[in-house]
């Protein structure tokens, strides 16, 4: 048979040949972002925002030497909220001391997780019993719903270990509402804001 005389391929010839080809040559996989961490770094920015740029009032703080309050110019006021204080020895929520702490930390015995952990648990029940407590008078007068506000009292030199597992731990029973109570004039023995 000469070389003129081949017949042209049929067209299922020619689907199953190309077929067969793309077959030995696995398709190359495209590497795409990864947006996990991007939105992680994220939270962590957001989480800083509300840390620099909130602000409120308190009519009842009393800076020492165990708690000074940050410096601020910001104008925000705040209304009704749970205050919670984190001084150099204690956590204190709504004039109670919760929790003691040595230096600005928290004692690992009292974090869910020991010195890993993040859930600090006399915050947690506390604040849950708050929360409730609060969702009761919602139920019962709707014209006050609960807006888990809190406001933040912190010694200026908190550790931001201790200020995490706090935030966390006002996250975990519904509290993401906060709000950072800051001197508004700078000095000791200025009012707070």
């Amino acid at each position: 048979m000469a070389d003129h005389d081949v017949e042209p391929a049929s067209m299922a010839a020619v689907k199953r040949e190309i077929r067969r080809r793309i077959a030995k040559h696995p398709e190359i996989e495209g590497h795409g972002l990864n947006i996990y961490p991007m939105m992680d770094m994220m939270t962590i920015l957001l989480v800083f925002m509300v840390m620099q740029f909130a602000s409120s009032s308190a009519s009842a703080i009393t800076q020492s030497d165990e708690l000074r309050i940050p410096y601020s110019t910001s104008e925000i006021d705040m209304g009704e909220a749970t205050p919670i204080q984190i001084s150099r020895n204690a956590i204190v929520v709504d004039g109670e001391t919760v929790l003691e702490l040595r230096n600005g930390l928290v004692d690992p015995s009292q974090k869910q997780g020991g010195g890993t952990g993040f859930l600090i648990t006399p915050l947690f029940r506390e604040m849950g019993r708050i929360r409730d407590l609060q969702k009761l008078i919602e139920q019962r007068t709707p014209s006050r719903p609960f807006k888990g506000e809190v406001q933040i009292v912190a010694d200026q030199r908190t550790p931001f270990r201790t200020m995490s597992e706090v935030i966390y731990t006002l996250g975990q029973t519904e509290f993401s509402n906060i709000r950072f109570v800051t001197n508004k004039t700078g000095e000791l023995g200025g009012g707070p804001r």
